[in-house]
């Protein structure tokens, strides 16, 4: 298993080339309104403004699916755990399990969930699928004036969270080597995730804190202002992109008020 965490789009497209800060925080102002309401409506709109600029992201649909697949367990919990125990079970009945009632009030619920949920995650999907981990880097420090500590030390996480699928598949290898081999039995699958997981997360800690000592032997925690060698430009473009995203992420809630279907999350 491999995590290709590097951009996949097309450079040239004209908003894949904005700064990664007004990119990163055009993601934000456009996603966070939706968490405030419970309607449908809303994250279905925003799913369709996401899909629309899909293209001037350089980004295929392909793409944006496999990047995306992760989501569809979270999606599947939140259907089942919706239909087990959802408090308010209004609507018509479809289907009745014994003592737990499916109704239409209940799927609908679970599918505004589940909408919100695509419509959140999808605009940090698109930037981290146009952006480059270490202009990201430089554009925090420079145009957000983010600690370089923090910056950096991020960027080296991000890079080496490729190896760790990388190192999970020499570690079942290794005990498969040894002998060691769950077959067809559910619980001893369990028992050999949990002690592959032990040995992987026990790797990551020793290089993550050899790491550490190196990044602090080259300097990367003196308080000498540090120079860069690629400059992030912060243009009028950028901040337009954000006001428009914080623009069109007012006018869909405003349509869901109009339309009389916000439902807010503290109503």
């Amino acid at each position: 298993m491999t995590l290709a965490l590097q951009p996949v789009a097309d450079p040239a497209a004209p908003l894949a080339r904005r700064n990664p800060v007004a990119k990163v925080g055009a993601a934000l102002l456009f996603s966070l309104p939706l968490i405030s309401t419970l309607d449908p409506l809303t994250p279905a709109l925003a799913l369709l403004v996401e899909l629309l600029l899909l293209p001037f992201f350089g980004v295929r649909l392909g793409v944006l699916a496999r990047r995306a697949a992760p989501l569809m367990p979270a999606a599947a919990g939140i259907l089942v755990t919706m239909v087990l125990f959802a408090a308010e079970r209004d609507g018509a009945l479809l289907v009745s399990l014994g003592s737990i009632d499916v109704t239409t009030g209940v799927l609908a619920t679970a599918g505004a969930l589940i909408l919100r949920v695509f419509a959140v995650a999808l605009p940090g999907i698109v930037v981290f699928a146009t952006t480059d981990p270490t202009d990201l880097a430089d554009a925090l420090v420079q145009n957000a004036k983010a600690p370089a500590r923090f910056a950096i030390g991020a960027l080296a996480a991000f890079r080496l969270v490729p190896l760790l699928g990388e190192e999970w598949r020499s570690l079942s290898l290794a005990r498969r080597a040894r002998g060691i081999d769950a077959g067809r039995n559910p619980v001893a699958k369990m028992r050999l995730f949990g002690s592959t997981a032990f040995a992987l997360l026990v790797g990551a800690l020793r290089r993550g804190v050899r790491l550490a000592v190196a990044m602090d032997a080259r300097g990367f925690d003196s308080d000498v202002p540090r120079t860069h060698a690629r400059r992030q430009h912060f243009t009028l473009p950028d901040a337009i992109l954000l006001a428009v995203a914080l623009l069109t992420a007012i006018a869909i809630i405003a349509t869901s008020v109009a339309l009389d279907v916000f439902r807010p999350v503290t109503g």
